[in-house]
C-alpha cells in the first residue's frame, strides 16, 4: 500500500482512487513535537471515540467511514497490529481550513479575549472569566499550516478561501455537531470546551465530515466535577502530559523518555474519556 501521509498520530494509505486506510498510532505529541514514548492503546481509544461520534452525528452530516470491520479491509490490514485502530474511508477533497468551535473561553481564545475582547474577530461580551461558558458556541477557523503553527483566521477570510456558501454551511454544520455532542457529553460528566473538525467534499460536492471527531486529541475535555470559572481546568485530554512537560522543563531539542507513571496516568485519562462517552468498558 502506498503511504500518502504520516502525521503526528495518523498514518494514511491509498487503497485505490476513491478509498483510503487511516491507521491511528499510539504516538502522542505536545507543543508540535512527537514525544519519544508511546501511550499503549491510545490509537485504539481515539479510533473508537471517533467511530462513536461519527455514528452519533450522521443525522447532521455524512461522514467518510466505509467500514471499521477488519473483514472489509484490504488484505494487508487484516492483522492484529491494525485491529481496532483502523478505518477504511472515502477519499475526499479536503477543505484547507481547521474548523474550530469554542463553547468556553480558554486557551488561545482566552488570551485573545484579554487583549481586545474578541476571538478571531468575533466580539464577545465584556466581563467573561477564564473557562466561562460562552452565550453561544462560536466558529473560529484556522489555516492548515504545512510547517509551524496554524493561523487563526476570520470568517471573512474563510469565505475568501472556500466561498461564502460553503463557508456558511461548514460553520453552521460544525456548530450544530458541537452543540449536539457537547450536550450529550455534559450528561455523561464531560464538558467539551472546544474542538476541531475537518471536512471534505465528495465527488458530488457534498460536504463530508472526516479525519477524527471529538477525541481527547482534537478537543479540550474537562470533568464536570470540579469545574469552576476563573482559572484553568483539569482535563481528560493530553493536557496532563503537556503540564508535566512544562513543569519539568522537558527539552524538545534533547528529548528524554517520559516516565512510566506519567504515561500510565495519561493512558488512564484517555480510557476514562472513552468509557464516559460511550458507556462501554475499555
Amino acid at each position: 500500500m502506498k503511504k500518502i501521509s504520516s502525521g503526528k498520530v495518523r498514518e494514511i494509505y491509498e487503497v485505490d482512487n476513491d478509498k483510503l486506510m487511516i491507521v491511528v498510532s499510539d504516538r502522542i505529541s505536545a507543543f508540535d513535537v512527537i514525544l519519544p514514548t508511546l501511550v499503549k492503546d491510545k490509537g485504539v481509544i481515539l479510533n473508537k471515540i471517533s467511530e462513536f461520534w461519527f455514528d452519533f452525528t450522521k443525522d447532521i452530516v455524512n461522514n467518510h467511514i466505509i467500514s471499521t470491520r477488519m473483514e472489509d479491509f484490504p488484505e494487508e490490514f487484516r492483522s492484529s497490529e491494525f485491529e481496532g485502530r483502523s478505518m477504511l474511508v472515502k477519499k475526499l477533497k479536503m477543505l484547507p481550513i481547521e474548523c474550530i468551535v469554542r463553547g468556553y473561553i480558554t486557551g488561545s481564545g482566552w488570551k485573545s479575549y484579554k487583549e481586545n475582547g474578541t476571538v478571531c474577530g468575533i466580539k464577545l461580551p465584556s466581563g467573561l472569566q477564564e473557562s466561562e461558558k460562552l452565550p453561544n458556541p462560536i466558529f473560529t477557523p484556522s489555516t492548515k499550516a504545512v510547517e509551524g503553527h496554524d493561523e487563526n483566521i476570520s470568517f471573512e477570510k474563510t469565505c475568501e478561501l472556500i466561498g461564502t456558501d460553503l463557508a456558511t454551511k461548514v460553520r453552521d454544520t460544525a456548530i450544530e455537531i458541537y452543540s449536539k455532542c457537547a450536550e450529550y457529553a455534559l450528561k455523561n460528566g464531560i464538558i467539551i470546551a472546544d474542538t476541531k473538525f475537518e471536512f471534505g467534499l465528495d465527488e458530488n460536492g457534498t460536504l463530508i465530515l472526516a479525519d477524527e471527531v471529538l477525541t481527547p486529541d482534537s478537543s479540550r475535555f474537562w470533568p464536570v466535577d470540579g469545574y469552576e470559572v476563573g482559572h484553568g481546568q483539569k482535563s481528560f485530554d493530553k493536557q496532563y502530559m503537556r503540564d508535566w512537560l512544562k513543569e519539568t522543563n522537558w527539552d524538545a531539542n534533547n528529548p528524554t523518555p517520559i516516565p512510566e507513571d506519567v504515561v500510565n496516568t495519561t493512558r488512564s485519562k484517555y480510557i476514562d474519556a472513552y468509557e464516559k462517552l460511550t458507556g462501554k468498558t475499555f
